[in-house]
């Protein structure tokens, strides 16, 4: 059986893209996840699990299908060992041969490469933001005073869970707001402002 898989990173894109050519290369069935690399993978997962002999994976790119080097590695040898194939419509390799798990690592090279670049870029843009006074990440739900209640009640020892529920937020928003009000700062700026003050000229 053909199985497809379309990854894409974030709830605001969409796989219409790798559905098209998924289709049009005839996949009995297509696998769709939508969350990042780095993350688990559940759909994947439990599509490898059901590849038999015979099968066949076919991806759009091979970076919807692994997360670095090693993990594509992994999944070309799973599929080989459970006696299935692995297609990439983009990337014309067989990895049944020397020649193919040479140009499939040598792929893996390139997009991981790929990616610590974008990764530099982005920190590098979120620096600037960062020295303009300008905040990063998502602008919070919740006014000014309703944070400062939501600090109290934690301390209080409400669990966060029922916090977040009678505010409307996360329980991970309640945490994050008290960790940096007691100085335990998780935010998502907190390596950015580590290479702020790590490059700043002492006054």
């Amino acid at each position: 059986m053909r199985y497809g898989y379309a990854r894409v990173s974030t709830i605001d894109q969409d796989t219409a893209l790798q559905d098209s050519a998924l289709a049009l290369a005839n996949c009995a069935e297509v696998v769709r996840e939508k969350r990042s690399a780095v993350k688990k993978r559940p759909e994947l997962e439990a599509l490898l699990k059901r590849l038999g002999p015979g099968d066949e994976l076919v991806v759009y790119k091979l970076d919807r299908l692994a997360r670095s080097l090693r993990d594509l590695i992994r999944i070309a040898e799973h599929v080989q060992d459970v006696g299935a194939t692995l297609k990439s419509l983009t990337e014309p390799i067989d990895v049944g041969t020397p020649m193919g798990r040479m140009v499939l690592q040598i792929l893996g090279v390139v997009a991981e490469f790929e990616r610590s670049l974008i990764r530099e870029r982005c920190m590098a843009g979120q620096l600037e933001a960062f020295k303009r006074g300008k905040r990063i990440g998502r602008p919070l739900k919740l006014p000014v005073e309703e944070q400062n209640e939501v600090i109290q009640l934690v301390g209080c020892g409400i669990p966060n869970s029922d916090i977040g529920e009678a505010y409307g937020v996360c329980e991970g928003t309640v945490r994050r707001l008290h960790s940096f009000a007691t100085g335990r700062n998780f935010n998502k700026d907190g390596e950015i402002r580590q290479l702020y003050y790590a490059n700043k000229k002492p006054s």
